[in-house]
């Protein structure tokens, strides 16, 4: 389990103290609106470890008795990362502190996800089902299609949406602005379809990040000259990453696979 969503199954049952980095000065472990979550017995999330999460957790465990009563008022403290914390970074971190209930869960899941990168991943077959695992735990908002409805797990990450989209690719019209989209659907069908739905998206809007499939050079050769026949030009297949993955990671077991696709999805810069 991610620990948005360890964070959110507790939060439906306990109040608890959201700690967030309000702001920061020079060289500090996280980036301002990084989080954690604190609760009697434990905590999800982090904001960068070592002296300055203790002390974060100790101040946000003081406040645990008065967040279950509903009368914990929300408070920002100052951190200096130098001699008083032993931490040699050097900077400043200012993180909020405040209390949450189950009443706070519909904001919350628009606020933590605010700052995410959308990603729109085709197929729910074995290498989907690994990559949507470790996206679960990274900063992405993951919306994840597939023609066959029954294909999805009972329980997903929270930053993970499904939709069952027949024919499949009709559910590219609907994508989020700047989607970096992973393809991978069942069959080459299916997987071309969305393709060109995607390239008829990138030549009326432009607004797609990137655009990967699955699969080897001869695939993609094969996909060139069926897209060329349906009106594609060089300038759009270019926008087109096949194989996907970071090069150099060969194995073919699905969670290599997934892998090496979500280190290319973090390394990509989304255009937005």
């Amino acid at each position: 389990m991610s620990h948005t969503a360890h964070f959110f199954t507790r939060l439906a049952r306990e109040p608890g103290v959201l700690v967030t980095v309000d702001g920061t000065q020079g060289s500090v472990p996280r980036e301002a609106g990084a989080w954690m979550a604190v609760f009697a017995d434990t905590v999800a999330g982090t904001v960068g470890g070592g002296h300055l999460e203790f002390d974060a957790i100790a101040q946000a465990r003081q406040m645990l008795p008065a967040a279950v009563l509903g009368a914990a008022a929300a408070q920002v403290r100052r951190y200096a990362l130098g001699p008083s914390l032993g931490q040699c970074c050097g900077g400043v971190v200012h993180l909020r502190f405040e209390a949450v209930s189950a009443a706070d869960l519909p904001a919350l899941r628009q606020r933590l996800f605010q700052h995410t990168r959308p990603v729109a991943l085709f197929g729910g077959g074995h290498v989907g089902k690994a990559l949507v695992r470790l996206l679960g735990a990274l900063p992405f908002d993951v919306h994840w299609i597939d023609s066959r409805d029954e294909i999805f797990p009972a329980e997903v990450p929270a930053n993970v949406r499904c939709e069952h989209s027949d024919p499949v690719q009709a559910a590219v019209a609907s994508l989020a602005a700047g989607s970096q989209v992973m393809i991978m659907s069942f069959s080459h069908a299916e997987d071309l379809d969305v393709v060109a739905a995607c390239l008829k998206r990138q030549r009326e809007r432009g607004d797609l990040s990137t655009i990967g499939l699955i699969g080897s050079k001869s695939k993609w050769a094969a996909f060139r000259h069926r897209l060329e026949a349906r009106g594609f030009q060089a300038d759009d297949l270019a926008q087109v990453t096949c194989p996907i993955g970071v090069p150099g990671i060969t194995g073919k077991e699905p969670e290599v696979i997934a892998v090496a696709v979500a280190a290319q999805l973090l390394l990509t810069t989304p255009e937005g």
